[in-house]
């Protein structure tokens, strides 16, 4: 494990008794998510700072996780921790239907930063809760009842968003009721649509959607919504031409067009929104996560005046106890002025174009594991494979048990070089946080070459 010093901090001593008891604690009293819980072990977390976090056996780790995709300015940055601290004593909580200077200062930063004229900001808990507003919003403005959403995607777990989920875990939860009809998005490295070029690729991709919006009735089709750039699926960047080639097609048809920003936003593709990189403006678009790097759950949906008109005179029919709450608007705040000063977005552009690009399409020309490298700004994926040639992945497609061996031993390879890695699948992403050094980037890089080399004992 890479030994005990965080920056800034003085190095805390082991306390393995301590971490014991955390351990004990959680797994008598916590419920976790998406796991069997006879099956799991987590680590108990002792603290964070920055880029890493260290455990109760003196055992330190850079995240290239961030969190869950979250920590945008990593962990602890002292301005919004202060600025929670300081909302705390002044007013910790307060009802949503008041005016609150830091629920309306957070919702004004944010509209200055959503393209065209999203300018009205509804605050939810996350980013589950925003998609499940932005549809119900997207369906009373429509008066129609069906969503299409793509089926390499993810857009949360609660009941709506489930079902417009694309990947395995929906399944458990999808009744086939929920007004949802699945299509294919492009992804050229594994073209639904046997595409040998990205212009190909996005052709066939509009006329596929093209068909599916005329075979389910165009006049039933409240809302289209795509990940700007696909997240958990894969961090899979849309081809020229396609998001602009949606808006089209939802401009002709009456549709409203919602792109889900609760992963790639605030700047953790190299601009505030993913959306600008394809000079598209939605008419809802979700966000999270990075709007205050997670330091209290805050999210919410950004609407365009036409469909904020909608709701004028006719009551919204949707809200949240903790809609705009304080502690998280103010964590907000602070979290774009921190951004904002410290250059924070131009820094993830940087970071792509100068480290994590070069530095994974390098690790990709030594390792036969992986068979392609994407992304930008501090948003890339490794798309592991068994056999460069056939593409075929490292593991089955929603492998468990020994059939995910291979993964398994590659993350495990990772934590102990000490690095703690976003897995999913046959992909492993570098998702560090935005503000990141060159030289803990290249530590990171250095970790995944090491672990690589397990991923390659089991190509052919």
């Amino acid at each position: 494990m890479t030994p005990l010093t965080p920056r800034g901090t003085s190095a805390p001593q082991p306390d393995p008794e301590t971490g014991a008891a955390v351990k004990a604690a959680d797994r008598a009293h916590v419920f976790h998510s998406w796991a069997a819980q006879g099956q799991i072990d987590p680590l108990a977390v002792a603290g964070a700072e920055g880029a890493y976090f260290w455990d109760y056996d003196g055992n330190r780790y850079l995240d290239f996780a961030s969190g869950l995709v979250y920590t945008n300015i990593g962990y602890q940055h002292p301005e919004v921790v202060a600025a929670i601290q300081e909302q705390a004593g002044k007013l910790a909580t307060f009802a949503p239907a008041f005016a609150v200077d830091v629920r309306s200062e957070a919702a004004r930063l944010i509209a200055e930063r959503t393209p065209g004229d999203l300018d009205k900001i509804f605050f939810t808990n996350g980013g589950a809760e925003a998609v499940e507003n932005a549809i119900r919003m997207a369906r009373l403005h429509t008066g129609r009842p069906k969503v299409l959403s793509a089926y390499r995607s993810y857009h949360g777990a609660t009941s709506a968003a489930i079902n417009l989920t694309g990947d395995p875990r929906r399944w458990a939860s999808d009744t086939a009721s929920a007004g949802v009809v699945h299509f294919w998005a492009p992804f050229l490295y594994r073209s639904p649509f046997y595409a040998t070029d990205e212009a190909e690729e996005c052709a066939r991709a509009l006329a596929h959607l093209e068909d599916t919006i005329a075979f389910e009735g165009p006049g039933t089709i409240a809302a289209i919504i795509l990940e700007t750039v696909p997240g958990t699926a894969g961090i899979m960047t849309p081809p020229p031409g396609y998001l602009a080639g949606v808006r089209e097609l939802c401009d002709r048809h009456g549709i409203v067009f919602v792109l889900d920003e609760v992963m790639a936003g605030f700047g953790r593709t190299g601009r505030w929104f993913a959306a600008e990189h394809f000079g598209v403006v939605p008419d809802l678009l979700t966000f999270a996560k990075g709007v205050n790097s997670g330091y209290v759950p805050l999210g919410g949906v950004a609407i365009s005046a036409e469909i904020a008109a909608t709701f004028d005179t006719r009551p919204y029919p949707g809200g949240l106890t903790y809609s705009g709450h304080p502690l998280a608007c103010a964590a907000a705040v602070a979290t774009i002025e921190v951004m904002a000063e410290e250059r924070i977005v131009e820094r993830a552009a940087e970071l792509g174009e100068r480290v994590l690009g070069p530095g994974l399409r390098e690790l990709a020309e030594r390792h036969p594991s992986v068979g392609e490298v994407r992304g930008l700004g501090a948003f890339w994926a490794l798309d592991l494979v068994r056999n460069r040639e056939t593409r075929e992945p490292l593991v089955p497609y929603n492998a468990s048990g020994e059939a995910n061996a291979p993964m398994a031993a590659f993350a495990a390879a990772c934590k102990k070089n000490g690095l703690w890695p976003f897995v999913n699948m046959n992909r492993t992403h570098a998702v560090p946080a935005c503000n990141i050094s060159d030289a803990e980037a290249k530590e990171g890089l250095a970790a995944l070459d090491a672990a690589l080399t397990v991923a390659d004992e089991h190509t052919v």
